[in-house]
């Protein structure tokens, strides 16, 4: 949607060092006008220093920062077009909701029509209305971050960051507020740039993600890319859950492939990956697209798994664990050579978590779309 847009922040050679460790080592990127951005990677790999130089609470050690056409080597925080909104919301609590919200408003010198308006705009946004002259103490967690929205959204900046906006909410308010943040953002239009270390906030609010590892960008992609296409072992077994197993390609040509696996078994895929016949590489298969077959169905496998060549994309096992989660189950399945392999299966009516148990001997199948090669 966003992908003809002019970059509203240019990222340039940026790095950032605190004495002898490097925070941010040499990134570049563009952030786009209106798109809903996403910086994820692990605690301490320099997401939230990159976020606070583009705030302007760090200045880079080396590099460049742009935003909306103007360096900002020289332009103090408050001077930037962004607004930032902080982990603990940081609302002020001898205030209610619209003297929290209108503040900003009110020591930048705007009138009392216009602050008026513009708050009461602002808190229909985020859905408080009603709530004026409620205390933060009467609020909820996930209220008291609307009002921490509303009050950054009220200066109408070009940029809003987010630090770990949802992080402080229990599970299921952070669920919800995932879905706001998005239709938020697509409403107001203004671009925002948000750090997490959740991967379920990255693929379910962004429009593109930069995983952030050990200070650089393992890779800068939509939320969907970074799920079926991961670039590097890291970011596979970073967003999401998936299966990894070492083995040698044996076969790549421009529309398929194939991967010997001593841990899983042949591996078929019906694309290309361009590397070295011989080569070491590592297949990455997600656990739902794995599907689990009792042993008599042996002709029912062949059957499902007939995109790939006889004694390819097939395993047998063990189950040795299950995890019940509702919408699906979990099981760890000991493979014939030893090693162990996660399965997702959902359970689409109430007793299909019945059909296999502990200790059941199993066949698995997988299309020859679903392995990913990685290179490194």
């Amino acid at each position: 949607m966003n992908e003809g847009k002019q970059p509203i922040i240019e990222i340039r050679n940026v790095s950032k060092r605190f004495g002898k460790v490097t925070a941010v080592d040499n990134i570049s990127l563009d952030i786009r006008a209106g798109e809903f951005f996403v910086l994820l990677g692990p605690s301490g790999c320099g997401k939230t220093t990159l976020l606070r130089m583009i705030a302007g609470f760090e200045m880079p050690t080396e590099g460049q920062i742009i935003i909306d056409g103007q360096d900002m080597s020289l332009v103090p925080p408050n001077k930037r077009p962004v607004n930032m909104v902080f982990q603990s919301y940081a609302v002020f609590p001898h205030m209610n909701v619209t003297d929290n919200v209108g503040y900003g408003l009110r020591i930048s010198g705007i009138s009392k029509a216009e602050t008026r308006d513009r708050v009461a705009e602002a808190l229909e946004l985020v859905k408080l209305s009603g709530f004026e002259d409620r205390m933060p103490d009467q609020m909820s967690g996930g209220q008291r971050q609307r009002v921490a929205l509303a009050r950054s959204l009220v200066m109408r900046p070009k940029v809003l960051l987010l630090d770990e906006p949802l992080s402080a909410l229990d599970a299921k308010l952070r669920a919800q507020m995932q879905f706001e943040l998005a239709d938020l953002q697509d409403k107001v239009g203004i671009t925002f740039v948000t750090v997490t270390h959740d991967q379920d906030e990255a693929l379910s609010m962004a429009s593109r993600v930069a995983v952030i590892n050990k200070g650089e960008v393992a890779q800068l992609a939509p939320p969907s890319d970074l799920y079926e296409y991961p670039a590097n072992r890291f970011v596979a077994d970073f967003v999401g859950s998936v299966n990894i197993f070492e083995g040698t390609l044996t076969l790549d040509e421009p529309d398929k492939a194939a991967v010997d696996c001593p841990g899983l078994g042949k591996i078929y895929l019906n694309h290309g990956v361009t590397g070295p016949h011989g080569a070491n590489v590592w297949i990455a298969l997600r656990p739902e697209k794995i599907y689990l077959h009792v042993p008599g169905e042996g002709k029912a496998v062949r059957a499902a798994a007939q995109d790939a060549p006889d004694g390819h994309n097939l395993a047998r096992g063990t189950i040795k664990g299950m995890s019940y989660l509702g919408d699906v189950t979990l099981y760890d399945i000991q493979l014939e050579g030893g090693h162990i392999i996660r399965v997702s299966r959902p359970n689409l009516s109430r007793h299909d978590q019945e059909d296999f148990t502990w200790d059941d001997k199993v066949s698995m199948h997988w299309r020859a779309d679903s392995p990913v090669v990685l290179l490194s």
